[in-house]
């Protein structure tokens, strides 16, 4: 008896791995061209990482006219939740992160390179397995639970590494002949790589972000075929990623360790292994020490946490960008109307180490984003939002025209845009007052009576027709009969001459109309506001 009669006992009905290289063959793509993947398991809602990761594999796989695609890892089925993939295709798609390929929902997926869960690959990771045993390179295991804790507690006693090594690989040493007893006497097992590596060797690895790194070589005879038949982790991300032809491995450097193992795995099976790229983790300042970000502590580690305060998936993209790369931001400022799929990101000009995550960068690239939008599109993704998320702002934006004009404040300035929303669940507080009368009037520098005549003399002077021009000399008028200064240059010159300015004087306007000293520009607001409105709010 030898390995392939064992290969045949276990696994009798596997395909040939010739049969799957030729069903799945090289890409045809222009050289050069990148494959990526994001590969995440279906056990909650999508962490900030998964979409992190599919943003910088889809964007090298872009452009390089490359292909990216999402593999569902779902082999653990114990972690598995009900409706995980659609969670995390649903949240791709809502952050315009759509694969070329893949699963595109719980149940559909595109693509000539499928299944692409890994739940329905079992016979292909099978006849990959009975390659490898066939050749000596796997065998069965049939330690059990018991056994394997014992040898834990010797090792960790001894101050030994602990693992399935050297010594301490029992079922290494059984031959084909009592495998093939034990198996048809019904003993339960499992199958193990046998790994060609010595820890006291090193190996060199080049990494495209940490660039080189060196390990020991890995000695674990891991699991790759757990008793239920279906893969590890390890052994199924070696075969689908070179069945799926990926040429490059993006993934969270929590992996990284895990390296040695996998280039052993691809080069003992004979496959050149794909480039790795190793991306330092998103961090959190907690009490001065940095920590990853975790879904238990952190809302912002969920990416569903984006959609529920209205941050705009663009906004949210950009400030990933910003941190995978530090030269996003310059050029941005230099190209401030062009899409980010422009941007020339680089693998290797990524960050060895993990950004913090900054909500105040973060709603200051949304600012920016949002400004060059037009008054049709925030008042479109307000209102989606709101239908959603707040019933009071929905039924405030219910007179779309009206709300086109009040989105339309001071959005036309291409020098100085409008930069006060950061996120949706800004909008009802940022624009109540031009539904609303405030109620509250805190005048700042101008108090009581003398507050009092500044909105009288506005009043008789009021008129919704006049140009910008003639509204603010009108403004300067009322400021030289109420005992202001004209100009704000000349109460700098001489302070003493006048308790203060005409931007004094247009300040108590403001706050009568509106309840706030910072608002866009006030004489677009009184447009909008119209002459009835105005009026009956001068009323003191």
């Amino acid at each position: 008896m030898d390995y392939k009669d064992l290969a045949d006992l276990i696994f009798p009905d596997a395909k040939p791995v010739e049969y799957y290289e030729e069903k799945y063959p090289e890409r045809n793509l222009k050289e050069g061209a990148i494959v990526t993947r994001v590969a995440p398991s279906p056990t909650g809602s999508t962490h900030i990482g998964t979409l992190y990761q599919a943003l910088i594999a889809r964007t090298v796989a872009r452009q390089s006219d490359g292909v990216f695609f999402v593999r569902i890892e779902d082999t653990d089925t114990k972690r598995e939740v009900e409706g995980g993939i659609d969670n995390i295709t649903g949240s791709l798609n809502y952050f315009g992160l759509g694969p070329d390929e893949g699963m595109v929902s719980g149940t559909e997926e595109k693509g000539y390179y499928g299944p692409y869960k890994q739940s329905l690959r079992k016979e292909i990771y099978q006849s990959f397995a009975k390659k490898l045993i066939s050749e000596g390179k796997a065998y069965p295991c049939f330690c059990n639970e018991e056994e394997l804790n014992k040898d834990r507690e010797k090792q960790e006693k001894a101050k030994m590494r602990p693992g399935y090594y050297g010594e301490w690989a029992r079922c290494r040493k059984v031959t084909v002949e009592d495998a093939i007893n034990k198996i048809k006497a019904g003993e339960s097992y499992v199958i193990r790589f046998k790994s060609p590596g010595n820890e006291n060797r090193k190996i060199q690895v080049s990494d495209v972000i940490k660039g080189k790194v060196t390990f020991p070589e890995n000695d674990l005879d891991i699991v790759i075929i757990k008793s239920d038949g279906l893969p590890t982790y390890h052994f199924a991300h070696c075969v689908d990623d070179h069945l799926m032809r990926t040429t490059h491995v993006i993934r969270g450097d929590e992996w990284l360790s895990s390296l040695p193992l996998h280039i052993q795995l691809f080069k003992v099976s004979g496959y050149k292994p794909p480039k790795y790229c190793h991306i330092a983790p998103i961090m959190k300042n907690d009490n001065g020490n940095k920590r990853k970000l975790s879904k238990r502590k952190d809302p912002e580690a969920g990416v569903s946490y984006f959609a529920e305060i209205g941050v705009l998936p663009e906004a949210v993209k950009e400030y990933l960008l910003n941190i995978a790369n530090s030269t996003f931001e310059n050029w941005r400022r230099a190209n401030k109307d062009k899409s980010i799929e422009e941007f020339p990101f680089q693998l290797n000009k990524m960050s060895v180490s993990g950004a913090l995550f900054d909500f105040t960068k973060l709603f200051d690239v949304s600012k920016n984003v949002i400004s060059r939008l037009t008054a049709e599109e925030v008042y479109n993704y307000s209102n989606e939002w709101a239908q959603k998320y707040d019933n009071d702002l929905a039924k405030l934006l219910e007179d779309k025209e009206y709300s086109l004009k009040v989105f339309g404040i001071e959005r036309n300035n291409s020098n100085k845009p409008r930069k006060d929303l950061s996120k949706w669940s800004d909008v009802k507080d940022n624009i109540i007052y031009m539904y609303e009368a405030p109620t509250e009037f805190d005048y700042d520098k101008i108090t009581g009576e003398d507050a009092k005549r500044v909105i009288n003399e506005y009043a008789k002077t009021f008129d919704i027709s006049d140009d910008k021009q003639t509204w603010f000399e009108k403004m300067k008028d009322v400021a030289e009969k109420c005992g202001y200064a004209r100009e704000v240059k000349e109460f700098k010159q001489n302070p003493d001459k006048w308790p203060g300015h005409v931007g004094y004087v247009s300040t108590v306007i403001r706050v009568t109309l509106t309840g706030r000293r910072n608002t866009p520009d006030l004489y677009e607001i009184i447009q909008v506001l119209g002459k009835d409105e105005v009026e009956k709010r001068l009323v003191k």
